[in-house]
């Protein structure tokens, strides 16, 4: 039903083979899209964007128990920030 295709890598330009077997992988998983990065290039893309990119914390204070606490988004005065505690609760 499936058979090998050469698919050029849009990153580092280089031919890959989608295999019949990674062909029915997809299907099987209903992805609609074939690959467009060869392994090589999928493994450095997921490395660097795991770690690359720290995310922004700012500091702020809770509105409910009033300790210091670090969100992830720039508080503003007109809505509550939680610390992580109060926000479970």
């Amino acid at each position: 039903m499936y058979s090998d295709k050469i698919i050029v890598c849009k990153d580092c330009g280089q031919n890959f083979t989608f295999t019949a077997s990674e062909q029915e992988f997809f299907a099987e998983k209903g992805f609609t899209n074939e690959p467009q990065r060869c392994k090589d290039c999928r493994i450095a893309r997921k490395q660097n964007s795991r770690g690359s990119e720290q995310r922004m914390m700012y500091d702020a204070v809770c509105a409910n128990c009033g300790r210091p606490c670090k969100v992830p988004f720039e508080p503003r005065s007109d809505r509550p920030v939680y610390c992580s505690d109060c926000f479970r609760r």
